[in-house]
């Protein structure tokens, strides 16, 4: 016995070579305000060590505002290069240069 089966033509499939661009944008649009938050720990130890404020909570390593700003720029940089990953957009100079594996094209 023989059976067929039609089945109906869907959509053609796209070849694209940036995957989950939607969910770049998502973890970018989440990203932006995990390092506002630093940021503002960061302060908020800052004005702490001058005084202007109350006690701050953390203790050990989080104690320190260079970590809190630390975090916050590295946090920053992720959602940046997310957002224009997710955009479509090319990745700025400085983090090309960082890629391993392929070498930079020379420029003229």
């Amino acid at each position: 016995m023989i059976v067929r089966v039609k089945l109906r033509k869907g959509r053609a499939l796209v070849r694209n070579r940036r995957k989950n661009t939607q969910l770049a944008l998502a973890g970018s649009a989440l990203l932006y305000p995990l390092s506002l938050m630093a940021y503002v720990l960061g302060f908020w130890r800052v004005t702490s060590d001058m005084k202007l404020v109350g006690e701050f909570t953390a203790y050990g390593i989080l104690s320190h505002w260079q970590v809190w700003v630390g975090m916050g720029a590295l946090l920053h940089v992720a959602a940046y290069v997310l957002s224009r990953y997710g955009r479509g957009e090319p990745l700025p100079d400085f983090l090309t240069a960082l890629r391993f594996g392929k070498p930079r094209p020379e420029s003229q």
